[in-house]
């Protein structure tokens, strides 16, 4: 079973920047996609970015491209979520969650495992 934990949500001001990390654990993670989603208040929870295990290859949503990257360590099976250029808008939830297989997909209902998510405010 996959357990994700995430961390490093917290408050900033606009135009600032923040590291998640999610902490991955119960699993193999060669064969794994991890992804990034967030969820805003009264709003469905979205793709913002994913990463494949084997290879790092990355695919970011349109809102957030250019502004973070998304980054794994194997050694530490951790993934990470570098946020810079932060933007009121991007005040959300952030969850780490993972799927088997090699593409990234962006909806929700691919991803079997989640983590708890952290809070990310940005402030203008």
């Amino acid at each position: 079973q996959v357990q994700l934990v995430e961390s490093g949500g917290g408050l900033v001001q606009a135009g600032g920047s923040l590291r998640l990390s999610c902490a991955a654990s119960g699993r193999t993670f060669g064969t794994y996609v991890m992804g990034w989603f967030r969820q805003a208040p009264g709003k469905e929870r979205e793709f913002a970015a994913g990463i494949k295990w084997n290879d790092g290859t990355t695919r970011y949503a349109t809102s957030v491209k250019g502004r973070f990257t998304i980054s794994r360590d194997g050694a530490k099976n951790t993934v990470y979520l570098q946020m810079n250029s932060l933007k009121p808008e991007d005040t959300a939830v952030y969850y780490c969650a993972a799927r088997q297989g090699s593409i990234i997909r962006t909806p929700v209902e691919e991803y079997a495992s989640w983590g708890q998510g952290t809070q990310v405010t940005v402030s203008s």
